[in-house]
């Protein structure tokens, strides 16, 4: 399994230079007990309460963009503080990824009160969930009523049988992914219109996509 180390301290003090080394030796000596793949090794000084930090950003482009399993952190607090660290763990649940702790000596237990509000914040996203799937049928249906066909919008849907690598529409992956519908909710709608893909060929596909753009920019 792929995992991604994430360092931090609080001050730009040189006296943290020591606790962000040891907290590196230690998660890594964590990752070598559980046989992770350390790909990623991010640090920075940096308060716990602001969400906007460089190396937490960078942590989830690196997420978003690659197959990451496993992100490696001291403690939960190392992931930030009040709303952040509520946020931030929300997003990694979101993408799937396990979090694995120092002081847990293995896998995170959130306290009572954060799986509580992990919990509160599921339940209303997805009813806002349901509510935009609702108005996209709305939609939908009144478009299709005025002569609207939805399928001639992608292209060869249905001939992709039998061939060893999938033609899917990245154009519409990436479109999807804008629009914050996840690989799995993306796959089942490219199901919808035809297209017999996967979670993980939607997934690898995007990270495809996006490993040219950077290499384009560069």
């Amino acid at each position: 399994m792929k995992a991604i180390i994430y360092c931090r301290v609080s001050t730009e003090k040189d006296t943290q230079e020591t606790s962000l080394t040891r907290q590196k030796e230690e998660l890594l000596q964590l990752a070598e007990r559980y046989s992770f793949e350390v790909v990623h090794t991010i640090e920075e000084k940096a308060s716990g309460f602001d969400v906007d930090r460089d190396g937490m950003m960078e942590v989830i482009e690196v997420v978003q963009r690659e197959q990451i399993d496993i992100l490696l952190v001291q403690d939960e607090t190392r992931l930030g503080r009040g709303h952040a660290k509520i946020a931030l763990l929300h997003f990694f649940v979101k993408e799937g990824i396990q979090v694995y702790t120092i002081s847990h000596n293995g896998k995170l237990h959130l306290s009572e009160s954060d799986s509580m509000m992990l919990e509160i914040i599921s339940i209303v996203e997805e009813y806002q969930r349901k509510l935009h799937n609702a108005k996209i049928r709305r939609g939908m249906k009144r478009a299709v009523e005025k002569g609207y066909r939805p399928e001639k919008n992608l292209k060869n849907v249905g001939e992709n049988a039998g061939r060893d690598r999938k033609d899917v529409p990245i154009e519409e992956i990436i479109r999807l992914r804008g629009n914050d519908l996840t690989f799995e909710e993306i796959a089942a709608t490219l199901r919808g219109f035809g297209y017999d893909v996967s979670k993980a060929t939607v997934h690898r596909r995007y990270r495809e996509h996006m490993e040219k753009e950077d290499e384009s920019l560069a």
